[in-house]
């Protein structure tokens, strides 16, 4: 009879490899992105952990998958009903005073962040407001970096604003009111950092760029009143709905099953705005941490952690560990990976993990994909958001939006 195969060392070597290509985020001479790096990970986990088929597609987690895709929906049929692009055109109205638009700015993105996709929100908001400040020539980029970290720090209000929350909220069994409810300092606290160091370390400079070099904007939509109440009414009662004991993933499918039954909107459309490659990188990134977790590394790690007198579970710890995993490989990836090593059983601290890596991805701009949405969109228009740009306000907003979030979780104990 053969000795069983000790699968570990492959397990754990694909695992790292996973991890080093999402900090890296490319390999020389070929078009791999993160979200590539996540797919090849777990193929390598289905072919060499010795896993059976079902026990990997057990590892994924369903009801947030679920939850993610029914977001993705909703977010898509606003977004056809030119509810965004209403919005933006709302906001870059706006600019008789500077000042005043910031803070417009900043709440209105921190809002829509908290109750929809804050990586569609920056997709649609980046390039109306670049626009309509180059117009106006006034530098676009601090307003542009503000967006992105008021839409971090918004996402954190509430267990959808991201895709990581809704991770931690499932896993967790966290009650919607109560987070929200602790949250509330912390998010308004970071909204306001926001708002003071982009007024701070902003001059009134002229934008490099003249409109005759803006690209336009990219798809918009027009406004449909009816859709857009449509929309706006359906999302209010699901929000209803998750103050109530029913399964969060079910009542989010059944709104979406709703928009899908469109008289005007094609099934093509809608699913056509779905952002896949968030759903296809967790997935994959599911597969590579259960298989890493079946082995008991991560219990091992965190024993090891221990050992140092290293307390992962102490608001400070988590915190900063939180944060160096969401600048080395980003903020989503960060918490797929906590979550097998922390328990986020305790209430405590799966709230702390909620709020800090949406703050921490206000670090650096590959922190956070909502950060590279709208390094992108600006680019596309020809205005240049440099790394260092990005790091010069976003760093001090991190930092000071963390150090307010430990003081906040010791005071309270979640």
């Amino acid at each position: 009879m053969n000795p069983p195969i000790d699968h570990r060392p492959a397990v754990l070597a694909i695992f790292v490899l996973t991890y080093i290509g999402l900090a890296v985020g490319k390999i020389p001479g070929l078009k791999l992105s993160r979200t590539g790096f996540a797919v090849l990970g777990a193929i390598g986990m289905m072919i060499f952990s010795g896993r059976t088929p079902d026990e990997i597609v057990g590892m994924i987690n369903w009801p947030t998958m679920l939850l993610l895709l029914g977001f993705f929906v909703i977010s898509a049929q606003l977004r056809l009903s030119g509810f965004y692009d209403w919005v933006a055109k709302a906001i870059s109205e706006r600019l008789s005073a500077p000042t005043h638009f910031l803070l417009f700015l900043i709440l209105v993105t921190a809002a829509l962040s908290a109750f929809l996709n804050h990586d569609v929100v920056c997709y649609v908001l980046a390039p109306v407001v670049g626009l309509a400040l180059v117009k106006r020539n006034i530098d676009p980029v601090p307003f542009l970096i503000a967006l992105a970290a008021s839409s971090n720090i918004g996402a954190a209000a509430t267990l959808v604003g991201n895709a990581q929350n809704m991770l931690i909220g499932t896993v967790a069994g966290l009650g919607f009111a109560h987070y929200m409810l602790w949250s509330a300092v912390p998010v308004a606290a970071g909204l306001a950092i926001t708002y003071g160091v982009t007024r701070l370390l902003t001059k009134p400079v002229p934008p490099k760029i003249s409109t005759d070099d803006i690209e336009p904007d990219g798809p918009s939509y027009p406004l449909d009143r009816y859709h857009m109440v449509k929309g706006l009414v359906v999302l209010g009662a699901t929000f209803a709905l998750f103050f109530t004991s029913l399964p969060r993933e079910i009542v989010v499918l059944v709104a979406a099953g709703i928009h899908l039954l469109s008289a005007k909107f094609k099934t093509e459309q809608i699913l056509g705005l779905v952002d896949w490659q968030i759903l296809v990188l967790f997935a994959s990134l599911f597969v590579v941490g259960g298989a890493f977790q079946a082995t008991g590394y991560g219990d091992h790690l965190m024993g090891w952690m221990q050992g140092l007198r290293f307390d992962p579970s102490r608001p400070l710890n988590e915190t900063l560990l939180t944060t160096v995993l969401s600048v080395l490989i980003n903020n989503a990836p960060a918490v797929v990976l906590l979550i097998k090593i922390l328990p986020v059983t305790h209430t405590s601290i799966a709230y702390v993990m909620a709020a800090s890596n949406s703050f921490a991805g206000n670090v650096i701009m590959t922190a956070s994909v909502a950060n590279l949405i709208v390094v992108q969109q600006a680019k596309r228009q020809g205005i240049i958001i440099s790394f260092g740009a990005f790091a010069r306000i976003g760093f001090p907003i991190a930092a000071l939006s963390l150090g307010v979030l430990v003081l906040w979780a010791s005071l309270t104990g979640g």
